[in-house]
């Protein structure tokens, strides 16, 4: 584009092509970094919840040691010790159900929202890079104009393939969450 715009005529047409060829690639780029960025910020979002998972693991796991330990040394009270310990573990596993089943219900919301922004804000790109194509086409740059149809086509049906492989996966996600539920 440097070359052509340093070499370029005087000819208006050719000065429209060169800018529009150039915010078609400009835009395309910047989805594709918007794209770079939010999967990035996905894994981060995933790995501090997995991190958050084992702490608060790791917290119960303590808990339930120094309830044992105080269960041994106090024989006068083991009787009231061990209803009080059930009551405690029962009301931790329904808040640990509860609190996991609305961080899914969030999840899966906020997941949602994203991938309609995303498929929304693909699709205009290409949208715009066909209109582009199509008016090179029309302006008699036939040659670029495919090229930009071509290239536009290509990375829709590359979207589309990615989108029902990320769907495919989420539906067996879901599915072995529900055997889980089940079982439990």
């Amino acid at each position: 584009m440097v070359v052509a715009a340093l070499t370029w005529s005087q000819d208006p047409q050719f000065f429209a092509v060169i800018v529009l060829f150039s915010l078609i690639i400009g835009i395309l780029a910047a989805f594709w970094f918007a794209y770079i960025a939010r999967d990035m910020y996905k894994h981060e979002q995933q790995r501090m919840q997995e991190r958050h998972a084992q702490e608060r693991e790791n917290i119960l796991l303590n808990a339930e040691r120094e309830k044992a330990h105080i269960v041994s040394e106090r024989s006068k009270l083991q009787e009231q010790h061990a209803r009080e310990r059930e009551r405690l573990l029962l009301e931790a596993e329904r808040e640990k159900a509860s609190i996991a089943s609305e961080s899914y219900r969030q999840q899966e919301k906020a997941i949602r929202k994203a991938h309609f922004q995303a498929n929304f804000k693909v699709g205009a790109a290409f949208l715009v890079a066909s209109a582009a194509g199509g008016i090179m086409i029309f302006s008699q740059l036939i040659t670029i104009g495919m090229m930009v149809l071509i290239a536009s086509g290509s990375g829709l049906a590359g979207y589309l393939a990615r989108a029902r492989h990320e769907h495919i996966s989420q539906n067996k996600r879901l599915s072995a969450d529900n055997i889980k539920l089940i079982e439990k």
